[in-house]
This record gives structure tokens, sequence and C-alpha cells, in this order.
């Protein structure tokens, strides 16, 4: 055991941008904690405080980028 808190299934989390594994929540100094990639630090993680879900679900969206690349087209 890493000493990590599960969130529940009923709690809306956006998975990992990067690798696609469910947040949790891992206690940090001074009572204060931490949402985070459980597979990896070097992820996205929130900053020390209480648990910010909200933050953690604005920073693991993944921006849609259209292709602009109008050469593509089709023409018949």
């Amino acid at each position: 055991m890493r000493g990590y808190i599960n969130i529940p299934k009923t709690i809306c989390c956006k998975f990992c941008k990067i690798c696609g594994a469910r947040p949790v929540i891992e206690p940090a100094a001074d009572g204060l904690y931490v949402v985070k990639c459980p597979n990896d630090n070097g992820h996205y993680q929130t900053r020390a405080g209480l648990i910010d879900i909200d933050d953690w679900n604005t920073n693991n969206t993944v921006n849609f980028v259209p292709d602009l690349n109008i050469t593509r087209q089709v023409s018949y």
C-alpha cells in the first residue's frame, strides 16, 4: 500500500490526460492533501491543500485542436 486514498466512483473525476489513470488523494505535509495520478509523480497534481477535485478536472482536460490543413479537402 502506497498511502493513497482512492476517490469514490460516485465523485466525478476526469482521468489523467497523459496515462488515463483515475486520480487518487495522497496525504501531504501538515495535514494537507494532493490529488494526483497514481502512476507517475511527473503527471499533473494539484497543489497541497484541501482536496481540490475541481482543479484536477480543469487541468486534466485535453483541449481539442482542429485540423486546419485545408489541402486535405476532396473535390469531385
